[in-house]
């Protein structure tokens, strides 16, 4: 304050004009808790349009990304399909096999006319053209490198492996006598029911032998009396080996083991070939 020559007090000049209204008013702030400072402008809002943009451009990117896994799963869907179809038109089961094409990308598998990979699991294989007909309840196959014939009559695996259970009861079918786990690793037990109402029991040892076939050898009476004419029975029973006759060509069986269920049988191969007219 100061006084004039007048003798009145008015406020000190700092420099500035003086504005009766400058209480009121107020500049534009920022974001709300952010402190204003002067002579520093407000940042500005994002605007919604440009984060709705933002968003579509990812999400176009995430959809350019997966189309080529969705486009392979398509194609593999279609090649797993079509081999399950043929696969149970060739060895005649009652459903479709599960069919699983391994490796990424499917398409340029396809493309080169060679699946690198191919896992089947069938069920309930049926024993047809056999004296002893032997079904398979389950066949799993791992097919490595798979084509197929130009004109569909056949596909053809350069190697594979293969798994088969035979069920002690479609055993026992095939050999005229109740089958079931032997006391001993590798030997099955069967009762032999005999002339005048007698039973006796018997183990024998199961193996694999050539032309893809099951010998049932060394019997050993473990309960009840064998008579003369029982034991020629027996000879008769366990002389021929029963064939595996629904197995793809080219794979080979290489062993036979018990299990408590039934046998379980593997085979290796190459050159292992299925015929979809064989049905």
């Amino acid at each position: 304050m100061h006084r004039t020559q007048h003798g009145h007090d008015e406020p000190a000049y700092d420099g500035h004009a003086y504005d009766d209204h400058a209480d009121d008013f107020e500049p534009s702030r920022g974001e709300p808790d952010e402190p204003y400072l002067p002579g520093t402008r407000p940042r500005p809002r994002p605007r919604p349009r440009r984060r709705r943009r933002l968003a579509l451009t990812a999400a176009v990117l995430v959809a350019l990304a997966l189309l080529p896994v969705a486009v392979d799963r398509v194609v593999a869907a279609r090649i797993e399909s079509r081999t399950a179809e043929a696969f149970q038109q060739g060895m005649g089961t009652p459903e479709a096999p599960e069919v699983e094409v391994r490796g990424f990308p499917v398409v340029t598998q396809a493309a080169s006319g060679t699946l690198r990979h191919v896992d089947i699991t069938a069920h309930d294989i049926p024993a047809h053209g056999s004296a002893r007909p032997l079904p398979v309840s389950e066949l799993s196959l791992r097919l490595d490198g798979l084509t197929k014939a130009d004109d569909d009559s056949e596909a053809r695996a350069r190697s594979a492996r293969a798994s088969a259970f035979l069920s002690y009861p479609d055993v026992s079918g095939a050999l005229g006598l109740e089958v079931s786990q032997g006391d001993r690793p590798g030997r099955v037990s069967a009762v032999v029911q005999l002339p005048l109402s007698q039973e006796v029991t018997v183990t024998t040892t199961v193996s694999a032998v050539s032309g893809n076939r099951i010998a049932f050898e060394d019997f050993e009476v473990t309960g009840g009396s064998l008579p003369a004419a029982g034991s020629a029975i027996l000879d008769r029973i366990f002389e021929r080996p029963i064939p595996l006759r629904n197995i793809p060509d080219g794979l080979q069986l290489r062993s036979v083991t018990t299990t408590t269920d039934g046998l379980d049988a593997e085979f290796t191969g190459r050159s292992v070939t299925f015929r979809p007219e064989e049905a």
